[in-house]
C-alpha cells in the first residue's frame, strides 16, 4: 500500500508545492476535509472521498489498497491531522510518506516581512488556549484560531486582563480570495468579525523583571485598604509553594500584593483576586498594571459566593474571610481535594477557626507564628519595632 499525507498549505493553487501536485496526479484515491477536495482543480482526476477523523481515514485506506493520498490544510508538522494518522499507519505496519507545504505562520511572516523564529507558536483551533500566559513569554504570540476561539474572542480575554493596548494583527484568508491584513490594539479588533480561515499574532506583552518573593511594602499602589506586609507575604508564599502553572486564589485580597506576587511566580497559571469592596478592586487592578500582572484577574464579590465561578485552585491564600472562613475552605477543596491552603490570621480566635476548618475536611493543620521586627531610627540609633504577630495556618496539598 502507498498512503501520501500531503500538505497544501492554504489550498490555493500558489500554495501547493510541485512534489504534492506530483504526488496527487499519481493517486488512485485522494482522501480529506471537503474544502479542500472541493478547491483542487481537474489535473487531478483520481476519485475523491470526504474524510477527516483519523479511524475514518484508516479504515477508508485499508479497503482502497491502492495508492492514496490524504491532504491536509497547512503544513503537515504544524497542529495537523496527521499526527494521528501517522500513528495509527505505523501501528498497521504501514508506511507513510509525507509532503510539508506551507503554514500559516510562514505566510503571515511573509506578508509582514518578519522572521517567525522567535515567535511562541499556538493553536486556538479545536483546544484550550490562553493567550495572556503566551503573550507573557516576552515573544511574540501566533495564535492558529477557529470555532469559538476566533481573533475576536482572542482579543477579547487580553483585553479583560488588562491588555487592551497590545498591538495585534490579524491575517484572513491568506493566499485565498478575500485576503486580508488587519492591524491595530486588541480592544479595537475584538468588537470586528472575521473569517474562519484566520490567524492572529499578538506582540509580546510589557512584563515587570522577575524577581524574588517579598517585594518591598513601599513599590505597591496603597489606599486606606489593608495589605499583606512583606516577609508576610513572602512566608506565605512559600508555604503555599506554587508552581509556573496553575490556578490560585487569593481570596480577601486588599490590595492585590499578594495577588501580584503569585501571578509573578505563576507566570503560566491564572491568578483570581476575590475581594468585595469596589476601592481595593480598584488598587488591585493599578498594581496589576503597574507590574505587568496580566494573568491576575479580579474576581469582584462576596467569599465563598463568588468562589462558586471560579476555576479549581492549586492554591488557595485566604487573607480576610468576613466571617465565612469555613465556608471558603469547603468550596476550595470541593472545587480540588487537594489544593494546598494558607490562611493568614492576627487574632487567637482566627487561628483556632483556621486550624478547626482545616481538621474538619480532613486535613493536618501546620501553624507558624511571624513575629517581625524592623528597625526604626532614632536620631543616630537603631531601634527594633515589633509589628504584630501574624500566624500562618496551612494544610493539604504538597506541603
Amino acid at each position: 500500500m502507498q498512503v501520501t499525507l500531503i500538505a497544501l498549505g492554504s489550498g490555493a493553487e500558489e500554495t501547493i508545492t510541485a512534489q504534492a501536485r506530483a504526488a496527487l496526479r499519481a493517486a488512485a484515491c485522494i482522501l480529506g476535509a471537503p474544502r479542500l477536495l472541493e478547491g483542487l482543480g481537474s489535473e487531478y482526476p483520481a476519485r475523491r472521498i470526504a474524510a477527516t477523523r483519523p479511524e475514518e481515514l484508516l479504515s477508508l485506506l485499508l479497503a482502497e489498497g491502492g495508492p492514496c493520498a490524504v491532504v491536509y490544510s497547512g503544513d503537515t508538522g504544524f497542529y495537523s491531522g496527521a499526527r494521528q494518522l501517522l500513528l495509527r499507519l505505523r501501528e498497521k505496519g504501514i508506511d507513510a510518506r509525507v509532503l510539508p507545504g506551507l503554514s500559516s505562520v510562514q505566510l503571515l511572516a511573509a506578508r509582514l516581512g518578519r522572521p517567525w523564529q522567535d515567535w511562541t507558536l499556538c493553536s486556538a483551533h479545536g483546544t484550550e488556549c490562553d493567550p495572556v500566559a503566551a503573550v507573557m513569554e516576552g515573544k511574540s504570540a501566533f495564535f492558529l484560531t477557529g470555532g469559538a476561539l476566533g481573533p475576536a474572542a482572542l482579543c477579547a480575554r487580553l483585553s479583560e486582563a488588562g491588555l487592551g493596548h497590545l498591538p495585534v494583527t490579524v491575517g484572513e484568508n491568506l493566499a485565498c480570495a478575500g485576503e486580508r491584513i488587519v492591524c491595530g490594539a486588541a480592544e479595537k479588533l475584538q468588537k470586528e468579525s472575521f473569517a474562519p480561515l484566520s490567524v492572529l499574532l499578538a506582540e509580546a506583552a510589557p512584563c515587570a523583571p522577575r524577581r524574588a518573593p517579598g517585594w518591598p511594602d513601599a513599590v505597591f499602589v496603597r489606599g486606606a485598604v489593608p495589605m499583606t506586609k512583606r516577609l508576610v507575604r513572602a512566608a506565605a508564599l512559600a508555604q503555599l509553594g506554587v508552581a509556573e502553572r496553575g490556578v490560585y486564589w487569593d481570596v480577601g485580597a486588599g490590595t492585590g500584593s499578594v495577588s501580584v506576587e503569585l501571578a509573578a511566580q505563576c507566570r503560566r497559571g491564572t491568578v483570581y483576586a476575590v475581594e468585595c469592596r469596589s476601592e481595593a478592586c480598584a488598587l488591585i487592578r493599578a498594581n496589576r498594571e503597574k507590574f505587568c500582572a496580566w494573568n491576575l484577574r479580579v474576581a469582584e464579590g462576596g467569599a465563598p459566593e463568588t468562589l462558586a465561578e471560579l476555576p479549581a485552585p492549586e492554591g488557595v491564600f485566604i487573607g480576610g474571610s468576613g466571617g465565612a472562613l469555613e465556608a471558603i475552605v469547603a468550596v476550595a477543596l470541593q472545587k480540588n481535594k487537594r489544593a494546598r491552603i494558607v490562611i493568614s490570621a492576627i487574632t487567637l480566635e482566627t487561628v483556632g477557626q483556621a486550624m478547626e476548618a482545616l481538621r474538619k475536611h480532613g486535613l493536618m493543620p501546620e501553624a507558624a507564628q511571624l513575629a517581625v521586627s524592623e528597625t526604626k531610627a532614632a536620631g543616630a540609633l537603631h531601634l527594633l519595632q515589633a509589628n504584630n504577630p501574624v500566624f500562618l495556618i496551612a494544610g493539604g496539598g504538597h506541603g
